[in-house]
């Protein structure tokens, strides 16, 4: 029976990339969008000899829309990889985020990937599959979007609790943590500023920020076999960020290695 990968969130640039990495003639990748057009975009660009896409409308926060999805994936087969990586950060501060807005966050990017996964997990526990959850930066330090990050440290510590509880039936969870990446998700930001991306790239010890690509193959390698003894695990994919910066360290040590 085909193997079936799903990923949410296909209809963006990082989710288009991972369909394009995990994409193989053995199975078939559901790319799954709450914009339809985008979904079906995706999938007209990436179906071929290379691997089967199919494009599903999904909106990851209504569990009534993910049981469809699922149903539909198991349609084409046998669900042996999901990747939760659909979401967005919408309040930008502490001082300008709204109960509501606070709860959209946490829905969108914390308990969209539980409906995911709960949709999905019996499937993952008789094939030994897959969880890749996409996290972010921002759940390890405070970067702006206060929501979006809780909600994102949340994501870590659920891919933890699917690893421990789900390992015993060949499961395995772990999670991505991108920095900036280029996205047409930025380019609001980089209409009003033109070079935030020079401007931002200086925190970066590589000196640059990450591809769509980039973070697509960690996501490849946590669901493949080279990573078969890995489960449990936040994979920062972000040049460098979170190691450390390489301005502080001037400041603290004055020596120009730096």
């Amino acid at each position: 029976m085909m193997s079936v990968v799903i990923v949410t969130g296909a209809g963006g640039d990082i989710g288009r990339a991972i369909v394009a990495a995990l994409r193989a003639p053995t199975s078939t990748v559901i790319a799954a969008d709450i914009n339809g057009e985008s979904a079906e975009a995706t999938a007209s660009a990436l179906s071929g000899d290379e691997g089967r896409v199919v494009a599903i409308t999904c909106d990851v926060s209504d569990a009534e829309s993910v049981r469809a999805m699922a149903d539909a994936a198991r349609a084409e087969g046998e669900v042996s990889v999901l990747v939760n990586n659909a979401g967005a950060g919408h309040g930008l501060s502490l001082q300008s985020t709204t109960p509501e807005g606070f709860r959209a966050d946490l829905k969108l990017n914390l308990e969209a990937a539980y409906l995911c996964f709960d949709a999905v997990s019996a499937d993952l526990k008789k094939t030994a599959g897959a969880l890749v959850n996409i996290a972010s930066v921002n759940a390890i330090g405070a970067y702006g979007h206060p929501a979006y990050s809780a909600a994102k440290a949340g994501l870590i510590q659920f891919t933890r609790l699917v690893a421990v509880e789900y390992g015993k039936f060949g499961v395995r969870a772990n999670a991505v943590a991108p920095g900036t990446v280029r996205t047409r998700a930025w380019e609001d930001r980089a209409s009003v500023n033109p070079g935030i991306f020079d401007e931002v790239k200086r925190w970066y010890p590589l000196q640059r920020i990450a591809r769509p690509e980039d973070v697509a193959a960690a996501v490849a390698f946590l669901a493949g076999p080279q990573s078969a003894a890995i489960t449990g695990i936040c994979l920062p994919v972000d040049c460098g960020l979170t190691a450390g910066q390489t301005e502080l360290a001037h400041s603290f040590t004055q020596s120009d290695d730096y």
